[in-house]
């Protein structure tokens, strides 16, 4: 029961820090008037004017917190849910190991969910920094295509994972959640394929703002899902030993 109160406690968190930091990054951008003749002025390039972009697409996630003094806040946020990150696949990896006596047995998901921290915590460090080189440009977008990649991956892998023991854990888990959980991977894996060709074009600009705020928002409600996911009480019979 320990394993899955942690798990409960770390998956809240990695949805709170950063849906917390992209917005209040986002209200810099759009408040930016209120912080002139302050030492926390807004660089012209992260101002922007009233938008709501999960709607409007009116400004990327990266403009609106690359720029001082947004990025105060960005980075670190990130790189601290990149830790969180790494903690919770490493105690979901544990957990299903022992409900499937394969303590050290590593599950892939673990390398999957561990890659994508590290993708972000690379992103966090690199954006905002501006080199005129080509190289320089693909290997951010290299980051960030990876960070995407490896997190849908692990979640999805994880999913399969717990859907595989369902039974050994039912008086543990909420099956609605589950489904919940398969449907919202289901749908993060056919909108980054079906929007792959746009993202490659030149055109769609408000479109891909809007799609990036909302699949971040996605990617990370799959951890507010997991807190609903275990039960928070201890159920009163024979719990399987490490659980």
């Amino acid at each position: 029961m320990e394993d899955i109160n942690r798990i409960r406690k770390t998956s809240i968190w990695i949805f709170i820090v950063p849906i917390t930091v992209i917005n209040l990054c986002l209200l810099i951008a759009v408040n930016s008037e209120l912080l002139d003749n302050t030492i926390f002025f807004v660089d012209p390039i992260g101002r922007s004017g009233f938008t709501i972009p999960y709607i409007d697409g009116g400004v990327s996630i990266s403009r609106s917190a690359r720029t001082y003094p947004a990025y105060l806040l960005f980075k670190p946020g990130m790189i601290i849910t990149a830790i969180l990150l790494i903690r919770y696949w490493i105690i979901n990896n544990r957990l299903i190991g022992k409900i499937n006596n394969e303590t050290y047995k590593n599950k892939y998901f673990l390398f999957f969910g561990v890659g994508s921290a590290i993708f972000l915590i690379l992103h966090s460090i690199f954006l905002g920094i501006n080199f005129e080189l080509d190289l320089f440009k693909f290997f951010r977008r290299f980051i960030l295509l990876g960070f995407i990649i490896f997190e849908i991956v692990a979640q999805a892998l994880l999913v399969i994972s717990i859907f595989k023991i369902k039974e050994k854990i039912d008086i543990f888990i909420n099956k609605k959640i589950l489904m919940l959980k398969i449907l919202l991977v289901s749908v993060m894996i056919i909108v980054a394929v079906l929007s792959a060709p746009i993202l490659n074009s030149s055109e769609y600009t408000h479109f891909k703002h809007a799609l990036e705020w909302n699949y971040f928002l996605g990617v990370i409600s799959f951890y507010f899902l997991t807190f609903l996911f275990w039960k928070k009480k201890k159920p009163s019979v024979h719990t399987p030993e490490g659980v």
